[in-house]
């Protein structure tokens, strides 16, 4: 809440300034800064190589029986890392201004990315169609989640004052739902829909004054969803529903009902959990990724760092988000203009939000949602845009300029 507060007090206050006059703010800077976040990059470091461990501790026994290599995928995520962090470096060196030349061109070339799924193109892995292949694999839908958080606050800061008003809310929060109904209907990616949606939410928090009609909104919403669940628990079963995501929502509430069918891994991730205790069992010790966790590398990897290094061990991973998230803060708190601050707090709500959904997840908070672990869960395009995100953090952060 104090986050929210000084956030917006720094906007009333004069110091970012949105409005006509603010064009010239948006212009590409040619001043050279001397700062640069080692901080962030310390932090990213640290929690991919932290991740490529877990991850070789994780997968090394299906690798073998699957691939023939316990290091296959180790050896696959370490080259991604490392080509992503030098690409992060890379763009962290380029002004974050030239982005706001074209914000819709990279809004439109996301959503007709997303369209390209539904086409010969697509490719379905794991039961569903969300890949794309261009000469290489990957998801548009990750491309949708920087298009929104470069096109937003290009918006709020051409809207000026009118981000204030009820239009300029529905048409702020029509342009980024707008990205994630599509994300929805052509990739049939729920969890992605939610998270663009709530970026939006999240950055329109942010730039406007009135914190009530947010609190409002929320309390209602909330209200809404636990009316829902009470009502799927009371007369929905899973045998009887033919939706997927009905059949989640109901092992979530009775997981142990279906503990050899739906809710087999949601019941495995928590045995796996249970079993380390507080300090776990130790290092490739574990014995729920020995086939019992399907897809142990993927999603539900927290529950095995969990097994092997215990309680401790997830409490030292939150801790490591905590601080990679305090940079990002601290970047977005002293970047040097609206539209570099509000694209920062975009990347914050980002990283926030999927760390939240994963771990949530993983401990039977929440229906399953197929959301990674940021820069620890095994995947390309995840980690390739993620990267991306942290250099335009980084270029944010360049600029900085501090008073002597």
């Amino acid at each position: 809440m104090d986050i929210a507060k000084k956030k917006k007090a720094s906007i009333r206050s004069g110091k970012k300034k949105a409005g006509p006059g603010y064009k010239t703010k948006i212009k590409m800077k040619k001043a050279k800064s001397d700062y640069y976040d080692f901080n962030l990059v310390a932090v990213i470091i640290l929690i991919m190589c932290f991740g490529l461990i877990m991850l070789y501790s994780t997968s090394s026994y299906m690798a073998q029986i699957n691939e023939g290599d316990d290091m296959f995928y180790f050896k696959k995520q370490a080259m991604y890392s490392i080509g992503c962090l030098v690409l992060a470096i890379i763009v962290s060196y380029f002004d974050y201004h030239i982005l706001a030349k074209f914000p819709f061109v990279i809004y439109v070339a996301a959503a007709f990315l997303m369209v390209l799924v539904k086409t010969p193109l697509g490719v379905t892995s794991h039961g569903a169609r969300r890949w794309l292949k261009l000469g290489v694999q990957f998801q548009p839908a990750e491309i949708a989640k920087i298009a929104v958080i470069v096109c937003l606050p290009y918006m709020i800061v051409h809207m000026g004052k009118k981000v204030r008003t009820l239009k300029g809310c529905m048409v702020l929060a029509g342009v980024g739902g707008l990205l994630a109904f599509a994300a929805y209907l052509f990739t049939d990616n729920l969890s992605t829909a939610i998270i663009i949606f709530c970026i939006t939410a999240g950055l329109i928090f942010v730039a406007h004054p009135d914190m009530k009609i947010f609190v409002i909104i929320a309390a209602v919403g909330i209200t809404l969803i636990v009316v829902g669940v009470l009502i799927l628990n009371a007369t929905a079963s899973v045998d009887g529903s033919g939706s997927f995501r009905l059949r989640r929502i109901m092992v979530w509430l009775h997981p142990e009902e279906y503990a050899d069918t739906w809710g087999y891994q949601t019941i495995q991730a928590l045995y796996a959990i249970g079993s380390g205790g507080f300090f776990g069992r130790g290092l490739g010790n574990s014995i729920q990724k020995l086939g019992s966790v399907p897809e142990a590398q993927n999603d539900m990897i927290f529950s095995i760092i969990c097994e092997e290094l215990g309680i401790f061990g997830g409490l030292i991973v939150l801790m490591l988000y905590a601080y990679l998230l305090y940079r990002l803060f601290f970047i977005a708190q002293n970047a040097p203009d609206l539209f570099g601050s509000l694209m920062v707090s975009g990347i914050f709500i980002h990283i926030a939000l999927q760390v939240i959904l994963n771990i949530a997840v993983v401990v039977n908070l929440m229906p399953n949602t197929g959301v990674t672990l940021p820069f620890i869960s095994y995947g390309g395009t995840s980690i390739l845009f993620l990267m991306a995100e942290m250099g335009l953090a980084l270029s944010v952060a360049r600029q900085i300029k501090f008073e002597s």
